[in-house]
């Protein structure tokens, strides 16, 4: 399998090379040269697999010529081993609960599968890697973890400063070792920015850059897991609606992307807060980025989402096409709260405050006959400020306690891409 830039102004690469770069020369992102299609009796085996051989069943034929399969099978049964529940709340609706991972959120499914990737080419070449991600909450946690000690890499997270919540902050913030956070004076888009700039200078090449946001092929692929594990999961698997709390747009590309490779996902609903330039998309057809608002939500404080280049790859840039399996939503801090509200009395169901855009939406655009499921990004402890605003009853994890002990490691540096610059160089 080969892998195309969104920008088609590069060569194909293989995935060791679509991993190792994270980012093509062009700018833009990586995208199979072909969507492998499941056959359709593939389904009724659902049953009888556990998430790790699901997750080797459906990413071996991009990582052929790449990976041997009986090592793909280790790393996805390494990666891939816990709990992914499906709750029914009632009424034809579902949470999928993504939060059972190490870093209690859903990146650590493709942060883990990278991490494990990356070791492997690292080992077999013998060289070393400096990851950098951007985070607007979770993905530095579930990086840190996910590459804490690997051999041969180095990860600097780059973070809002004052934009996260503390758990998130103490998750990325207190490991040590070969992980280091910069605290960025800015929004997660500068974040980003500073990610995307540095892997497109020449100066930098012999730092071994690469990127463990869902830019990576291999950070944003796995996350199509999950969906498949849903259906297997449901007891109502016709007309499924999947509704995606989004910010960078990676969750619901992925969800997309299984649609493609044959799952029978109806539509997906886009549920956004006030960072709503894809919602706003769907309506006007201009996309229209405005500058970064901080929200209850703030996973999702994202205004230029990078897997919006996804999106159109999915649908061949026609708008028509996309509009066919995506509706937007959009919900306000007071909405969030209220929703949040909603799922404890009438489900008696703890909702998060970015599951909760998620529950909203199907609650407004679900439609007779079909079957909601939400995705619960992130345990609710990761948000307990918000939480208590929402008088929402929840039950810290034993980590959260101890976590928030620890003694913070950051480095504060200006949004400034020269100020980024010398610190990798001098790094």
């Amino acid at each position: 399998m080969k892998f195309y830039s969104t920008n088609k102004q590069v060569q194909e690469v293989s995935f060791e090379d679509a991993v190792v770069q994270s980012l093509p020369e062009d700018n833009g992102l990586y995208f199979p040269s072909s969507i492998h299609e499941i056959d359709s009796d593939f389904l009724e085996k659902l049953s009888d697999i556990s998430l790790g051989e699901l997750g080797y069943e459906l990413l071996n034929p991009y990582c052929e010529g790449s990976i041997p399969s009986e090592k793909l099978k280790e790393i996805a049964y390494e990666a891939f081993n816990f709990d992914i529940p499906l709750v029914s709340l009632g009424d034809k609706l579902y949470s999928l609960e993504l939060f059972h991972g190490p870093t209690y959120a859903f990146k650590d499914v493709g942060a883990r599968f990278l991490a494990r990737c990356l070791g492997y080419f690292n080992t077999k070449q013998s060289r070393e890697s400096l990851i950098l991600v951007a985070t607007s909450g979770d993905t530095g946690g579930a990086v840190a973890a996910g590459f804490h000690n690997v051999p041969g890499v180095k990860v600097v997270i780059l973070y809002p400063s004052g934009k996260v919540s503390e758990l998130q902050e103490k998750q990325l913030t207190t490991l040590g070792g070969n992980i280091t956070a910069l605290e960025v004076d800015g929004t997660f888009d500068d974040c980003q920015d500073l990610v995307k700039k540095a892997f497109l200078d020449s100066d930098l090449k012999s730092l071994g850059l690469s990127s463990a946001n869902s830019i990576n092929i291999a950070r944003w692929m796995p996350q199509s897991i999950y969906f498949w594990w849903a259906y297997k999961q449901a007891q109502d698997k016709n007309n499924l609606v999947f509704s995606i709390p989004s910010g960078n747009y990676g969750n619901i590309t992925s969800g997309m992307l299984a649609k493609k490779m044959g799952l029978p996902i109806k539509r997906f609903i886009a549920a956004s807060n006030a960072n709503d330039v894809i919602p706003r998309y769907l309506i006007t057809g201009q996309y229209d980025p405005r500058p970064t608002v901080h929200t209850y939500s703030n996973a999702m404080d994202v205004n230029n989402p990078s897997n919006y280049v996804r999106l159109l790859e999915l649908y061949h840039h026609k708008l028509e096409n996309i509009l066919k399996d995506l509706e937007g939503f959009q919900l306000d801090d007071e909405a969030t709260l209220r929703a949040m509200q909603d799922g404890l009395s009438r489900y008696n169901y703890t909702l998060d405050p970015h599951g909760a855009i998620g529950y909203n939406s199907l609650q407004k655009k679900l439609a007779p006959g079909e079957t909601g499921v939400f995705l619960e990004t992130a345990h609710p402890c990761k948000f307990a400020p918000i939480m208590e605003k929402a008088n929402a009853k929840w039950t810290p994890p034993a980590f959260a306690e101890s976590l928030m002990n620890r003694k913070k490691q950051s480095i504060l540096i200006s949004r400034k891409y020269d100020d980024f610059k010398s610190f990798l160089t001098e790094f």
